[in-house]
């Protein structure tokens, strides 16, 4: 029988061996490890790009390496660390042209010195696939910084930075992982509790909900829809209607968090100061119970079930 993404990953993390180090394993943005830094936790991720499925055979080679290290930094970013180090592992069909490869590891290369991150090494395979390119990154945050998805209280504010949905236009292989404003916000509003948006904000604010233990309220007039959303819902037929992109459309890699009601006007006038050309929207508030209700100009709307799930 076939089984969804995460069904899948369930039932193949039930039972897992551990040790000692391990502060955090599945279930967050990154394992969180205790390995006797002194002051510091180390953040531990893998992610992977699949062609066809996360790129095309026609994406410039450059936007393919960047896509595929910002992917693991904005999961870092999650949890307000800063990354280290990473090991790159390329799948390379039969034919694979050497210039394409060198391309993907310039625009890999350029994000990591942008950030100081350090291309340690890795492995070559055959893929008869096609390419595929997998990072596994290394982090640290302080160790009273490290932000989780599991601490979202009652009364909450609900934030996400920049804008949601048609992602599909330019937005998931050129986005800024927000490390910056991750760590602007540990060190001046610290959050409650954290995510990065890579499955869309109805399936990934629900895995922070349930790891929290609560609900939400939104409003759907105080969510920020990208302009290729809106475009994309006027223009295109059988688009998605732009509201409904901005839930589900997913590859957004924008942060969703939570902080206590009465930081929620300071932390947005020292976000206009920090980081002008980044929008800050607060879209909701955290509730008890396990309810998620979408508020619109005329009442209680539908919330979609989820965001992009592979295998469903």
């Amino acid at each position: 029988m076939n089984v969804n993404e995460f069904d899948l990953i369930e039932r193949l993390t039930a039972g897992l061996p551990t040790n000692p180090s391990l502060v955090t394993g599945p279930g967050d943005d990154c394992a969180v490890l205790d390995l006797g830094v002194p002051d510091r936790l180390v953040l531990f991720k893998t992610d992977a790009v699949v062609e066809g499925v996360h790129f095309t055979a026609e994406t410039p080679p450059e936007k393919i390496g960047h896509k595929a290290l910002a992917r693991c930094l904005s999961d870092i970013a999650a949890m307000a660390g800063s990354p280290n180090s990473v090991l790159v592992t390329l799948g390379l069909p039969a034919d694979f042209s050497a210039e394409r490869v060198e391309r993907i590891y310039a625009g890999l290369n350029a994000l990591a010195r942008r950030y100081g991150v350090a291309v340690a090494g890795g492995e070559t395979t055959r893929n008869p696939g096609g390419f595929l390119i997998a990072i596994a990154a290394l982090g640290t945050v302080p160790r009273p910084g490290c932000v989780r998805r599991s601490g979202a209280r009652p009364g909450d504010a609900i934030f996400v930075t920049g804008e949601l949905g048609g992602s599909l236009a330019g937005h998931h292989l050129d986005f800024e992982p927000r490390l910056a404003e991750a760590t602007w916000l540990r060190e001046n509003f610290p959050p409650h509790a954290m995510i990065d948006l890579s499955d869309g904000l109805a399936g990934d604010l629900r895995h922070l909900l349930k790891a929290s233990g609560v609900g939400a309220e939104l409003h759907s007039r105080s969510l920020p829809i990208r302009r290729a959303a809106r475009v994309a819902a006027r223009e295109t037929p059988g688009a998605k209607p732009a509201l409904l992109a901005a839930l589900t459309d997913g590859e957004d890699f924008e942060l969703l968090f939570t902080v206590a009601a009465p930081a929620a006007v300071p932390l947005l006038d020292g976000w206009k100061a920090a980081f002008p050309d980044v929008r800050l929207s607060c879209i909701g508030k955290v509730t008890a119970g396990d309810k998620i209700q979408l508020r619109g100009p005329h009442g209680p709307q539908p919330f979609p079930k989820h965001g992009y799930v592979h295998f469903a």
